[in-house]
């Protein structure tokens, strides 16, 4: 049984379950490590500070409280079994550069223990180039009109211009306090730790190796130089250090090559479940939970994440959907793709349910009118199984559930989350395949029982590359940005079909009569003069070299008659 700590110094009005241990003293919870924690004084690997919010705020009676605290507690079990948030440490050295004039440098020394870093000193004017992370940067300064490098390990930079936003390891004076960068550098400097949030399968990656740049949207997201393309080998690099974990990639990653390590997509399905029967108040880590002081209606359940920007249609539609409510999301910023996909939603739900699946509440006064709005939708929830299945087919699932039979028309999908249907024009379509080669999530598809191209649009990312890649004109085009809600939306529709053409000289079919067809019809001119060559163009690929060959050694043997020897 997994054992968690609650500390607390205030007393409860109601026991907890018996795999929780109840301590006012630290010293007794000091010397055990736990899982989840309540209390930073107290070492959990976890510290849920939604479970006193919790406790202080639900209007619950004492029997549910005693549920729905093991329940948190579960709920941070799951994410701490499945988070892929690997740890790591930096060295960092004392070398320090600082930016600023010679006022602000003034300051800085007076401010600091002498000695305690190795201190250099430019102007903002020179310099020209920050590159790498805390621990391994490179400045390039213009020195007496003549380029010189600076490694340091940490920079200072007095109202930092844009050139030293990017990467992590500087840090600005006016932001916050001369006295809080002075404390940042000197905890940097003992134990500087890091950890991985971006997960990555380029597999089904939109822009890793392809012909042209059809994606990339990740990288335009990232306010940091975390991610960035290489458009010359397109190619994603990653840098983990120089993440903030915010997960604006992981929402506007259209295939889901992108997850979010510390809570994954199937960490959000099975703590989801949880949330049956309870309305979900998510609630981001940077919105300082401790001092929220509103009070929560029955049924309410918190549900904490540490970035703000990693949620997207799916996963929304998953919480929704195994919740059967709707969702209160409390957060003062929204990123363009968690913005998109609550707006998709909303406008699915509105159509079918006539209320809004997503709740926002950007302050503390609209989180209190959220909690008086919110509640469950009648015959919304509904539960799969998510576990091995890709984000688009997660999203189709459930969304197909929303629309059963019904045709309730179509919404408009948006500028950083894109949905498509694929379109083709039959009379001009060979079935080449090769839109299906290029396509890496599915969507496109052969079907050899009766020789056509289907398209299932429902998992179409808009990517465009099929239509990059199709050899023949104006045969196949992309309808942007638009989800149907209908039944067949979410089923593989035939493109185009054709016959196989059978080889005239054995009869196997190898190919389809299209094809056949305008091959011939650009190479018979050429061939006009040779009735063999001309023939092989109806040939298949074993048959075509015999009949070369036959005609070569008939040809030679007339040639070459016992008279002309």
């Amino acid at each position: 049984m997994q054992e968690f700590v609650y500390f607390s110094d205030r007393g409860l009005d109601f026991p907890l379950p018996e795999n929780i241990l109840v301590t006012s003293e630290l010293s007794t919870a000091s010397n055990n490590d736990f899982i989840v924690s309540n209390s930073k004084n107290v070492h959990g690997e976890i510290i849920a500070d939604e479970i006193d919010f919790y406790i202080s705020n639900s209007k619950d009676s004492i029997a549910n409280k005693i549920k729905n605290v093991e329940k948190l507690y579960e709920i941070n079990a799951i994410r701490f079994d499945m988070a892929q948030d690997i740890k790591y440490t930096q060295k960092i050295s004392q070398e320090v550069l600082l930016v600023s004039s010679d006022e602000q440098k003034a300051e800085f020394l007076k401010s600091m223990i002498p000695d305690e870093f190795n201190l250099l000193h430019v102007t903002p004017e020179v310099v020209k180039s920050i590159s790498g992370h805390i621990g391994n940067l490179t400045v390039i300064v213009n020195d007496n009109f003549k380029d010189a490098t600076l490694h340091v390990s940490q920079i200072v930079w007095y109202n930092q211009e844009e050139i030293a936003t990017k990467q992590s390891g500087t840090f600005d004076p006016l932001e916050s306090s001369l006295d809080d960068v002075l404390a940042t550098l000197r905890i940097n400097i003992s134990n500087y730790e890091y950890k991985k949030f971006i997960v990555y399968d380029q597999n089904i990656c939109q822009f890793h190796e392809r012909r042209e740049k059809t994606c990339g949207k990740c990288a335009v997201v990232c306010p940091t130089v975390a991610i960035e393309r290489d458009d010359d080998i397109k190619h994603l690099l990653f840098s983990q250090i120089d993440c903030h974990g915010c997960g604006g990639c992981i929402s506007v990653c259209p295939s889901g090559a992108l997850d979010y390590a510390p809570l994954n997509r199937e960490s959000i399905y099975d703590i989801s479940r949880i949330f049956s029967g309870h309305i979900p108040l998510v609630i981001p880590q940077k919105m300082n939970i401790k001092e929220l002081n509103v009070e929560l209606k029955e049924n309410i359940l918190p549900f904490a994440i540490e970035g703000e920007k990693f949620l997207h249609e799916g996963t929304l539609l998953t919480i929704a959907q195994e919740s059967g409510s709707q969702v209160i999301f409390y957060s003062d910023f929204l990123s363009k793709g968690t913005k998109d996909a609550i707006r998709i939603l909303n406008d699915i739900y509105q159509k079918r349910y006539n209320l809004d699946a997503i709740i926002v509440a950007m302050d503390e006064s609209e989180l209190v009118d959220a909690l008086k709005r919110v509640n469950f939708i009648k015959d919304s929830r509904h539960t799969i199984n998510e576990l091995n299945t890709r984000k688009r087919e997660i999203f189709a699932t459930r969304l197909k559930n929303i629309v059963g039979e019904d045709d309730l028309g179509e919404v408009q999908t948006g500028e950083h989350i894109h949905y498509a249907k694929v379109n083709v024009n039959e009379a001009n379509c060979t079935l080449c395949l090769a839109c299906v080669a290029a396509c890496n999530v599915d969507a496109l598809v052969a079907n050899i029982s009766d020789n056509s191209l289907r398209i299932n649009p429902s998992i179409c990312t808009a990517c465009g590359f099929c239509e990059v890649v199709c050899p023949e004109k104006e045969c196949l085009t992309i309808e942007e940005d638009v989800i149907k809600l209908n039944p067949t939306w979410f089923t593989e529709q035939v493109l185009a079909t054709d016959t196989l053409f059978a080889c005239v000289e054995c009869g196997k079919e190898f190919a389809t009569t299209k094809s056949i067809e305008k091959i011939a019809s650009i190479m018979s001119p050429i061939f006009a003069h040779d009735p063999i060559k001309e023939r092989t163009l109806y040939c298949c690929e074993d048959c075509k070299p015999k009949i070369m060959m036959t005609s070569y050694m008939e040809n030679r043997d007339l040639y070459n008659t016992p008279g002309d020897m």
